[in-house]
């Protein structure tokens, strides 16, 4: 139970709720972490995840902190559901006056109206709830008489341009009509085909703290409408369902009818109300007779001036969305750690391709795998016919093709992996840039690299040789190219060994084979490694960790021991 009464609202309207410090702290670090949530990678429950999260992020944004910042403001009463069922025209009969663009054909972008008594007015300027919509005034008009005017001047018209200047604009009219402490938002179509009224019509939805679901006699049944309902159902809104356009000759039977699928879902308690079809219905600004939205009106207005119900209405919807976090911040854990998972299994791929193919070069390099082909035809034909760099060339040519075949077969088993994987579709993860080096340009600047330290190990080692005739010292790319030789030649070069001790010495061969192992294994692993790492540099860079999951839990978990 929310536990601290605060006195709201006009005279002496009282409405319990939980305003302490600690609980907007509570709530404030849940928001951060529901926001720090991200669902990059394309699994089956990502995008209703994303869905979620951002559903949650507009019912924390623009309805429950700002409810229990501000629990005086006035209720808010969104009038939502599907294409052609009436809500601009019901908004408009509420109001007495047309306020909402109605009519069967929309523009593009649907901007939604909000309504208020003007001494409200300031409630709704500012950002206090649906802080991402810009905010469009519309100035009164009013006759020689002092009445309002239509609102087709002029400068309204001017407005009405800035209107449509923003993608994201909530219209406000203010309306003497109204009672003081309630506000109408007539929401775009939770089905328009612009997905962007989709979404906007949701976030308004979730501001609300009464919920006004309009349905057709014709279209009740739809799954759109039902699906808000549940949604309702499930937070424990404060809700209210209206059917509307209901010919005379089957009211009975359609009500009926209607009502039943509501206690069937278990939304039997929810005041329901009926507009007949009438003239005005079709649509083109006109009103409906005021008997026809009386009731509806007589219910709002008694949300708005009894203290018991106005309570109820608003800590029920409060307590609702509170109460639904137990059940929606897991779920949002549990997509997280979905995420994490396909990660760790994107990321094992890569690591068993690469580690099979570390042990696969070490074993041919062991073997003397890279003295074959070209190599071992011109180590065969030194010092005769072939010299020492056209030898140290053939081998550094065909340890770039050992690389390479590796690079390559472990790309294929990886992509092998990958196309098990739902999440190896996100951008980015199995394309190549066509811009980017190519992995036979990297590995060979690798291993030219690598024969220019030998070659600088080669000279060192001779500079320190003692002796006294200069010009009996071994030429340093010879002493490089034995070296080479030795070290990848396996079986079929140990006369190469033989002849670099009896150049240099049996300890310097022993030291500069030694030297020149540890290169050879530091250079094996720098190259397969950056490979590896470039494969999953794209993965990396989306950032999917394991530590929001806990985040979320734990954000829930103190929110709970606040309430």
């Amino acid at each position: 139970m929310l536990q601290k009464a605060v006195k709201i609202g006009h005279s002496s309207h009282v409405v319990t709720l939980d305003v302490r410090p600690q609980l907007l702290d509570a709530l404030s670090a849940l928001r951060e972490r529901v926001a720090a949530a991200r669902f990059p990678l394309p699994l089956p429950g990502a995008p209703r995840a994303r869905a979620n999260r951002d559903e949650l992020l507009a019912q924390l944004d623009d309805y429950l902190v700002p409810r229990l910042k501000a629990p005086e403001a006035p209720l808010l009463a969104v009038v939502g559901g599907s294409t052609g069922a009436g809500k601009s025209t019901l908004v408009n009969s509420l109001v007495g006056r047309q306020v909402s663009e109605a009519g069967v054909l929309r523009p593009t972008t649907r901007t939604p109206v909000l309504v208020c008594h003007p001494d409200d007015h300031h409630w709704f300027a500012g950002m206090r709830v649906l802080p991402d919509l810009t905010r469009v005034w519309m100035p009164q008009q009013e006759d020689p008489d002092g009445a309002e005017g239509d609102g087709e001047a002029d400068d309204d018209e001017d407005v009405l341009a800035a209107v449509h200047e923003h993608e994201r604009a909530l219209r406000i009219e203010t309306a003497p009509s109204l009672p003081r402490g309630l506000a109408l938002l007539d929401a775009p179509d939770v089905d328009s085909l612009v997905a962007d009224n989709r979404v906007l019509a949701a976030e308004l939805i979730s501001a609300a703290d009464v919920w006004v679901m309009v349905t057709t006699a014709s279209r009740y049944a739809d799954a759109v409408p039902w699906h808000l309902l549940r949604t309702a159902k499930e937070h424990d809104a404060t809700l209210v369902t209206v059917l509307d356009r209901v010919p005379h000759q089957v009211v009975t039977e359609v009500s009926r009818q209607y009502g039943a699928l509501l206690a069937k879902a278990g939304l039997g308690d929810v005041p329901r109300f009926t507009v007949p079809e009438l003239p005005e219905s079709a649509g083109g600004g006109g009103l409906l007779p005021a008997t026809a939205v009386a009731p509806l009106r007589a219910w709002l207005t008694h949300r708005v001036q009894d203290p018991t119900a106005r309570a109820q209405a608003v800590s029920r919807t409060a307590h609702g969305v509170i109460g639904s976090l137990g059940s929606r911040m897991p779920e949002l854990a549990g997509a997280v750690a979905a995420q994490y998972a396909a990660a760790l299994r994107l990321t094992a791929a890569v690591d068993e391709a690469y580690e099979n193919e570390h042990a696969r070069v070490r074993g041919r390099l062991q073997a003397g795998g890279v003295l074959a082909g070209d190599a071992l035809k011109r180590w065969r034909s030194y010092p005769l016919d072939c010299g020492a760099g056209e030898l140290l060339d053939a081998i550094v040519e065909s340890l770039e093709a050992l690389l390479l075949c590796a690079v390559t077969a472990a790309d294929e088993r990886i992509d092998e992996a990958w196309r098990r994987e739902p999440a190896a579709g996100a951008p980015g993860l199995a394309d190549r840039d066509p811009q980017a080096e190519s992995a036979e340009h990297r590995i060979g600047m690798a291993v030219r690299r690598w024969r220019r330290v030998l070659e600088e190990y080669a000279e060192e080692e001779v500079r320190g040789l003692e002796r006294v005739d200069k010009n009996a010292l071994p030429d340093p790319e010879v002493v490089a190219a034995l070296l080479a030789t030795a070290l990848l030649g396996g079986r079929r070069a140990r006369a190469a060994g033989e002849i670099l001790a009896e150049r240099i010495g049996a300890q310097g061969a022993v030291r500069l084979r030694d030297r020149g192992g540890r290169l050879l294994t530091d250079y094996l692993e720098k190259v397969l490694g950056a490979e590896r790492e470039r494969r999953l540099a794209p993965l990396d860079a989306l950032d999917v960790h394991p530590e929001p999951q806990a985040e979320l839990i734990a954000a829930l978990s103190v929110l709970q021991k606040e309430r």
